[in-house]
């Protein structure tokens, strides 16, 4: 098994033992790693040279690992003992969106808390009739489109709907995004990550020296970004002012509160790091992984008659889920979506840096040596899965399952390879929040409709763009007739 411990005196290897890919004198690797297939690019090696090893941007060494005990390990061990790959924060930093995901230390923990309570049960609980409401509207928009015979990009209607949602819980105001087709928010949000991703990989930081269009597009769509959460504070602040309430109502009411508190004071710019990180996540990652389920139910017509039997079993003649406690009844439609990133993993590279001297697997890795994990190899090996490569959702429905390796009648099923939403001190917040909308949004979509890909599946492309995400999933979508 492996380990990460502290000290170096009794490594069996440095860094250079490792093996690389063959790269070229000065830069290294620099032109074999193409930004968008980054992820499959370290899949490929790590399948040729076994895990760990290195790859080289100039003179800098990136580790490359996939064992799950051992990143495991180290999450646990944030944020104390190591931390996110800190280009990432520098990036995020300069785009003034420093928040939550990928700030460090002490920012981190000042504004957890406030996350977490804000992402709780008990308020998405609360906010459950607000969540229904708006997946109604995105049903509303797809029957529109089914009428009409035309082709969903499935991409932008999900990021659409998380969008709205994640506005309205968090930050007390409904954008309603669903009900425009332009001038939304999500035309500024989707070109951030993408360029944060490009940033962090880039050799130098060329763009502080001059700029190309894409550079120039990115900065426009920062002020945008910028200017829409400013209004949305300033709004926050006049309810406030006029509509007082004893406890705050949504998480920018408390950051605005907690501004207003002794102690350690919290500006502006970050709360609108932390108001941009929700909305990037709320836009990005939920949105993907539901769009990642739809080729594996397009594919196979028996499991989409079993679902839409499913749906309306549950719900009834409602259009949606009818209430928060019907939600745990509707299992199945978390297992789908859990089961397609198990195989497309959204978060597909996760990375560290040690903040100090440490042994990992044997390596010596001083402080600050870049340490990248490759999701996907854990996830569709054999020791962690039965019969990896087969998507399998009611592998995550059997019971009895908890977060340990489990072999029984149907083979392995170890949860702990599975790491889209992290672990450690550092799980994503919004964990709760994503599965409900995941619950939500595909057993509505299973209810109402039947659905066929505009194209085929083997055209869709996985892009690097800091998550995993479809290049694009166009959908058709039938009245489902009982």
């Amino acid at each position: 098994m492996s380990t990460a411990s502290t000290g170096s005196a009794t490594a069996l290897r440095q860094v250079a033992d490792l093996p690389c890919p063959r790269g070229l004198p000065l830069i290294g690797n620099l032109l074999q790693l193409e930004p968008t297939r980054l992820h499959q690019i370290l899949e490929r090696w790590a399948e040729e040279l076994g895990t760990p090893y290195r790859f080289q941007v100039g003179s800098i060494p990136i580790t490359i690992w996939t064992d799950t005990e051992l990143i495991q390990s180290i999450m646990r061990e944030r944020p104390h003992r190591y931390r996110r790959y800190s280009p990432i924060e520098s990036v995020f930093d300069e785009m003034g969106a420093n928040g939550l995901f990928s700030s460090e230390g002490v920012q981190w923990e000042s504004h957890r808390r406030l996350v977490m309570q804000a992402l709780s049960i008990p308020n998405i609980k609360a906010f459950y009739p607000t969540l229904a409401e708006i997946t109604q509207r995105l049903r509303t928009r797809w029957l529109r489109a089914a009428e009409r015979g035309e082709t969903v990009e499935m991409t932008d209607d999900l990021k659409r709907y998380t969008v709205d949602v994640t506005s309205a819980l968090a930050f007390g105001e409904d954008p309603r995004t669903l009900d425009q087709d332009h001038g939304v928010i999500q035309e500024h949000l989707e070109r951030i990550l993408p360029a944060v991703m490009g940033r962090i990989n880039a050799l130098f930081p060329y763009w502080r020296v001059f700029k190309l269009p894409a550079d120039r597009k990115l900065d426009h769509s920062l002020a945008e970004v910028r200017r829409y959460i400013d209004s949305m504070m300033a709004r926050a602040r006049t309810r406030m002012r006029d509509e007082p309430s004893e406890l705050p109502r949504n998480l920018l009411e408390a950051m605005l509160v907690q501004q207003q508190h002794d102690g350690e004071p919290i500006s502006d710019a970050q709360i609108r790091a932390n108001v941009l990180t929700l909305l990037l996540a709320g836009e990005d990652t939920t949105a993907d992984s539901i769009a990642w389920t739809l080729p594996y139910l397009a594919a196979d017509a028996a499991l989409q008659t079993h679902l839409g039997e499913e749906a309306h079993r549950v719900l009834g003649d409602a259009p949606v889920c009818p209430d928060y406690a019907t939600l745990k009844d509707l299992d199945i439609f978390e297992a789908i979506a859990i089961e397609a990133t198990r195989l497309r993993p959204v978060a597909a590279v996760h990375s560290f840096e040690p903040l100090e001297d440490v042994v990992v697997d044997n390596v010596a890795l001083p402080k600050g040596t870049r340490m990248f994990f490759v999701a996907r190899p854990a996830m569709i090996d054999e020791k962690n899965f039965a019969d990896p490569q087969r998507y399998d959702p009611w592998r995550w429905m059997r019971k009895g399952e908890h977060d340990a390796p489990r072999e029984g009648a149907h083979g392995a099923h170890d949860v702990r390879a599975y790491l889209q939403f992290g672990a450690g001190p550092r799980v994503c917040p919004g964990r709760h929040l994503a599965t409900v909308e995941m619950r939500l949004a595909l057993s509505m979509l299973m209810n109402e409709f039947e659905i066929e890909l505009a194209i085929d599946p083997e055209q869709i492309k996985e892009v690097s763009a800091f998550t995993m995400v479809p290049d694009t999933m166009p959908v058709k979508l039938r009245k489902r007739v009982r």
